[in-house]
C-alpha cells in the first residue's frame, strides 16, 4: 500500500510539472518512459497482491484442515486411553480369576493326592493283614500282591477245590474262613471274585459246558461262602468268570496250567469321596 501511494504521488507531481511547463522531448520520452515502468510494476503489484490473498486463503483452509485433524487425533488418543484403562482393568480382572481358578485346582489337587495316599496306605495295611492271616496256606498256592491300587489274593484251584469240581473242600474252606475275617473288619472295600482256568476243554462234567460255566460257578461258589457262611455283606461282592482268557502262563505245560486255573478275590478300597471330588 505504501508503495502505491508513491507512486500516486509521483503520478500526480509529474503531471502538475507537464501542465506548467514544456518539456523537450527527451524529457517528455523519458516521462513516458518512466510511465509505462510504473504501470507495469502497478500491474505486476496487483498480481502479487493477488497470490498474497490466494496463499493466505489456502493458509486458512490449510489451518482449519489441520485444527481439524488435531481434534480428530485428540479424540482417537482420548478413546485409546480409555480402551488401555479397560483393558488393564480387564486383564486385572481376568488375571485374579486365572489365579483363584489355578488356587482352587491345586487345592483339588492336593485333596486327590491326599485321597490316594489314603488309599495306598490302606492298601498296603490290607496287604499285611491278609499276608499274616494266610500265611498257614502261601505253600498250597495262595499269594497275596498289589496290583493298580488293589490286593489281590490269588489261590489255586487245588487248594480251593477238587479237580473239575466247583464243590470248595475243607482246606479251601479254611483259607476262606481267614480271609472273611479279615474283610469283616474292612467295610470299606469292595470284593470282585474272579475264576480263571487253563485252556484244556472240559470233557464229562455234566452239567458244566466248558471253561466259562466252570469259572463262573467256581466263582460263585465262592461267594454264596463268603456271604452265606461267612456273613461277609453280599453288596459288596460280585461274581465274574474270566474262562481261559486271562492266563498268568501260556498253558503248553501241566504246570504253566496250574497256574492258570485259580480263584483271584480283589479287593478295592471304595473310592466315592474321591469320585465326588472329581465331579466338581
Amino acid at each position: 500500500m505504501k508503495r502505491l501511494s508513491l507512486l500516486a504521488t509521483f503520478v500526480f507531481f509529474t503531471f502538475s510539472i507537464s501542465s506548467c511547463v514544456v518539456l523537450s522531448t527527451k524529457k517528455y520520452k523519458a516521462l513516458l518512459t518512466s510511465k509505462d515502468s510504473l504501470n507495469t510494476g502497478w500491474t505486476e503489484a496487483q498480481l502479487a497482491n493477488e497470490n498474497l490473498e490466494l496463499r493466505i486463503a489456502r493458509l486458512k483452509k490449510d489451518t482449519t484442515s489441520l485444527n481439524s485433524q488435531l481434534a480428530d487425533l485428540r479424540t482417537q488418543n482420548e478413546q485409546m486411553d480409555a480402551n488401555y484403562a479397560k483393558l488393564r482393568n480387564n486383564s486385572s480382572s481376568e488375571i485374579n480369576k486365572l489365579a483363584d481358578d489355578l488356587k482352587k485346582r491345586e487345592q483339588r489337587l492336593k485333596e486327590v493326592e491326599e485321597i490316594l495316599r489314603k488309599r495306598d496306605e490302606a492298601t498296603n495295611q490290607l496287604k499285611a493283614k491278609l499276608q499274616q492271616a494266610l500265611l498257614g496256606f502261601t505253600k498250597n498256592g495262595l499269594t497275596v500282591e498289589i496290583k493298580n491300587g488293589k490286593v489281590y489274593v490269588s489261590l489255586t484251584d487245588k487248594l480251593l477245590f477238587p479237580s473239575g469240581s466247583i464243590i470248595i473242600d475243607e482246606k479251601g474252606k479254611q483259607a476262606l474262613t481267614q480271609l472273611a475275617e479279615v474283610l469283616k473288619q474292612q467295610p470299606e472295600i469292595n470284593i470282585a471274585v474272579e475264576g480263571h482256568t487253563d485252556a484244556q476243554k472240559i470233557n464229562n462234567l455234566g452239567q458244566i459246558k466248558d471253561n466259562w460255566d466252570l469259572s463262573v460257578l467256581r466263582s460263585t461258589s465262592v461267594v454264596r461262602f463268603l456271604t452265606d457262611e461267612q456273613k461277609v455283606e453280599s453288596v459288596r461282592m460280585t461274581a465274574t468268570g474270566k474262562g481261559e482268557f486271562q492266563p498268568l502262563a501260556p498253558n503248553t505245560t501241566p504246570e504253566e496250567r496250574s497256574k492258570n486255573r485259580r480263584i483271584e478275590i480283589v479287593l478295592s478300597p471304595k473310592l466315592d469321596e474321591l469320585y465326588d471330588l472329581i465331579k466338581q
